[in-house]
């Protein structure tokens, strides 16, 4: 099955990675723009390289949130996103990999926290070492095919997040019913997530756009009204 993936000739080689074992959006689009910078997010300029900042931000809540919920020693529920142990890959150098060879937007790491809020919430599950990794590959790949004009297969994503097909399109699914297929993001939403994960840079602006792309604001905020940050929490 080929990828979907317009442009796929210029990725980068995904190296192996198992948990079991331990083109950007166009900048031109006016509407995106428009609300790209209604958000207060600043330019990306040309030829700027290198990991945006928000990405190490969101590691370190995701950490937090993972630390907090152990040392508290909460009873979970185990899910399909539970592994039978910890995977040895820390959720710093998970992201890194998933940014690196993934190829998605940068707002799809936005998207894909508030999706990994909305899971919890249904579930009424707690992020732990044991699943946070799991459910990272999930939502960033739903994000991925949700809000992007191109994406890969499963068969891809997989691969970058160190599962095998048949559990990736198990975990997909799983999650999509979990959460009622409840994808839509408000641009409110959008913009209420960025702030928190400003407010773990101490106030400071992130660095790095993080474009909207997908994102309408006209879109109905009902998807969204029961939304609570649980990996912000506390």
């Amino acid at each position: 099955m080929p990828l979907q993936r317009v442009h796929c000739e210029t990725r980068k080689a995904c190296k192996p990675c198992c948990l079991n074992s331990g083109p950007l959006a166009d900048d031109t689009d006016d509407m995106a723009f428009a609300i790209y910078h209604a958000m207060g997010l600043k330019e990306l300029g040309r030829g700027v390289t290198g990991k945006p900042r928000f990405l190490s931000l969101l590691s370190s809540l995701l950490e937090r949130s993972v630390q907090k919920n152990e040392m508290s020693q909460i009873k979970d529920v185990l899910t399909v996103f539970h592994g039978a142990r910890a995977p040895s890959i820390s959720i710093q150098q998970y992201i890194d990999r998933i940014y690196k060879y993934a190829g998605c937007s940068p707002s799809c790491f936005i998207v894909a926290y508030i999706y990994v809020d909305r899971y919890l919430e249904r579930a009424d599950a707690h992020l732990t070492s044991f699943n946070v990794h799991r459910l990272l590959i999930t939502c960033i790949t739903v994000a991925a095919k949700f809000i992007d004009d191109a994406f890969f297969n499963n068969a891809y994503y997989a691969k970058v997040g160190g599962v095998s097909t048949l559990e990736m399109n198990k975990l997909e699914m799983k999650f999509l019913f979990s959460i009622d297929f409840r994808l839509r993001v408000s641009v409110k939403t959008f913009q209420r997530y960025c702030s928190e994960l400003e407010k773990e840079a101490g106030g400071c602006q992130i660095d790095r756009p993080i474009k909207p792309c997908g994102i309408k604001e006209s879109w109905s905020t009902k998807d969204d009204s029961t939304t609570r940050s649980t990996t912000a929490a506390g």
